[in-house]
């Protein structure tokens, strides 16, 4: 907006007045539904555009510059000074196919997106430690996983770059605690400052601090070593002191979708088999060739594949089928060692790991310590050499689906819902942001009535499709409703609790969208999340088969108006000055749908 009213202040290819006139007019017609004050605001860029034009004189010599050798990427692997480099100069076409000769079967590594350090953030978070109170929310809602704490002993503390700042940990000062930007990665969302608990916040948006001081305290910040057990990881300030293994993604500037993954990388992400629907999660989780998806200190991470819409659940099966049949053959192979054996070493390595074969901690200790154990040893070698061989499927592995209500609602149902009624223990988390959000914002049948989207211009006229509902109806389905913003402890609760439920789960996550219009900004998605629930619009739950009565409803009962809820975002709100009727009618459909739908939960938790 602002370069086309420059150049026709430049151009004169039409009266800058009447260029102008008509500029405003576009604007006015283009933004109309979204409020006055983005109609302003673009007729003052417009305005800015024309008189800000200044002449600048291009010395002479530069016509006889010669472009300078571009070097590769400092301390990068192969893959991205071979290809990734050169796909992001847009010079991929000029790669010789060797180089893709070692990648014939689609794979690629993992963690590509660290070494892009794009520096796009205008404005960071600065730390303040005095008014810190080292909860650690700030990098639970980091949708990049750009800023993130770590405890250091005093040897890592006097090691440290003299910029970095540390206060003793709380709440007994056992470590140096700290609070690590990577100032190149970070987006500048503000998520972070908008969702510090603290009275004076301890965190401020602040000019970005593009150097090697800045560079170097965040690289320093990865050799920190984990400190075990120091906090509960199922807590929010616990969980954050884990490794991100999804990092720096191509979401947008306060996605969603990307803290609810990166969450889930925390707690499962060594070990987990992630099927992910196509849908947004997609587009930002493989833009090829900038990979997020990584792993932690030991090369363990996601084993993450991407299918179609439709298809994606049976993926899922597949691998679930494959993996579990291959575990059950090395469950075998040990049984067989341990009967062979004499070494009492071996032996009690195997009962060890035996023992421990379905717990999800203690089996992975008990295959480190059986592979050791294995490789040192003389006894039954063809069989022990025939359990290292396969040693990847010794530890128990987490399966997780993930995708949004595109494919979860609408095309993958029919495959979802089969899988689950298998009994499998699969998991899946729908990402649900009522709309398809990666193909131009079409309605989909989580989309809520009244709410405006492609297909569904005068408002949806229907109901939003109850995807929880559904599967209670099984009966043996662990089922929940979760709101990050609203309530990160039920969040952290039904992960944990689907992670060791023995069947079928389905979580479903209200995931708020740049196509929704939030008025306040996406950096106030958690807020949203928490508004949401305030006002009766999502309904916070969990069903445990296990339990005597197994629907919990994990909310109060709305407190905040529903039609003040929904003026908070332009899908809604735009409809009052587009169809104002259908509005009022369909609004009030939506309150009372919500009033009931919170009650017949409540009624049901009770029985």
């Amino acid at each position: 907006t602002v370069l086309q009213a420059a150049f026709f202040k430049i151009s004169e290819l039409l009266p800058i007045d009447t260029a102008i006139e008509e500029m405003k007019a576009a604007a006015q017609k283009a933004y109309y539904t979204k409020g006055s004050s983005i109609v302003k605001m673009n007729t003052d860029a417009i305005e800015a555009g024309a008189d800000n034009v200044h002449e600048v004189t291009v010395p002479a010599g530069w016509a006889n510059l010669k472009d300078e050798e571009i070097k590769g990427t400092k301390n990068a692997p192969d893959i991205v000074t071979q290809v990734c480099d050169h796909i992001n100069r847009q010079k991929g076409n000029e790669l010789p196919v060797s180089v893709f000769v070692d990648r014939m079967d689609g794979s690629i590594e993992m963690g590509l997106t660290a070494y892009e350090k794009r520096g796009i953030a205008v404005n960071t978070p600065k730390w303040d430690p005095e008014k810190c109170l080292q909860c650690n929310m700030c990098s639970f809602v980091c949708p990049h996983a750009a800023i993130r704490p770590h405890l250091l002993s005093d040897e890592e503390c006097a090691s440290a770059p003299a910029g970095m700042k540390t206060v003793p940990s709380k709440p007994d000062g056992k470590y140096k605690y700290t609070l690590s930007v990577s100032e190149f990665d970070c987006t500048g969302c503000g998520s972070c400052v908008n969702s510090c608990p603290a009275k004076e916040k301890a965190i401020t948006m602040g000019p970005a601090r593009l150097t090697d001081e800045a560079r170097s305290e965040w690289d320093y910040s990865l050799t920190i070593s984990k400190k075990p057990g120091a906090y509960n990881k199922y807590t929010v300030k616990g969980s954050q002191f884990e490794t991100p293994l999804v990092e720096f993604s191509a979401a947008c500037a306060g996605c969603g979708e990307t803290p609810y993954a990166k969450i889930m990388t925390q707690l499962f992400g060594d070990r987990v088999y992630w099927a992910n629907g196509t849908g947004c999660s997609q587009a930002w989780g493989a833009t090829y060739p900038g990979i997020p998806y990584t792993v932690n200190e030991r090369g363990f991470g996601p084993a993450w594949t991407n299918s179609l819409f439709e298809n994606n659940a049976e993926l899922m099966l597949g691998m679930y089928l494959s993996v579990t049949q291959q575990r059950g053959l090395q469950k075998k192979r040990v049984r067989q060692l341990l009967e062979a054996s004499s070494d009492d070493k071996v032996r009690n390595a195997c009962e060890k790991y035996l023992e421990s074969f379905d717990d999800f901690d203690a089996s992975r200790t008990a295959s480190d310590e059986l592979i050791e154990v294995l490789e040192a040893t003389a006894s039954c070698r063809e069989l022990a050499d025939e359990i290292l061989m396969r040693r990847d499927h010794l530890a128990r592995k987490s399966f997780w689906m993930y995708g949004g209500d595109g494919w979860a609602y609408d095309i993958g149902f029919g495959g979802l819902d089969h899988v689950i009624a298998t009994g499998a223990n699969i998991n899946t988390l729908v990402i649900d942001t009522e709309v398809y959000s990666n193909t131009g914002g079409q309605s989909s049948k989580a989309t809520p009535i009244g709410a405006v989207a492609q297909f569904a211009s005068a408002g949806k006229t229907t109901k939003k499709k109850d995807l929880g509902a559904i599967f209670m109806t099984y009966g043996n389905v662990y089922v929940a409703s979760v709101s990050m913003g609203a309530n990160p402890n039920q969040l952290l609760k039904v992960l944990k609790e689907a992670e060791e439920y023995d069947g079928p789960s389905v979580i479903v996550a209200y995931t708020p969208c740049i196509t929704h219009g939030i008025k306040a900004g996406m950096g106030a998605a958690q807020e949203e999340m928490k508004r949401a629930v305030d006002s009766g619009y999502w309904t916070l739950y969990h069903y445990d088969p296990r339990l005597p009565d197994p629907l919990v409803v994990d909310c109060r009962e709305p407190s905040l108006d529903y039609e003040e809820f929904l003026s908070g975002e332009t899908r809604y709100s735009s409809l009052k000055k587009t169809f104002p009727d259908n509005a009022k009618k369909l609004f009030d459909i939506g309150a009372r749908d919500a009033k009931e739908r919170y009650d017949k939960y409540k009624a049901m938790e009770k029985q």
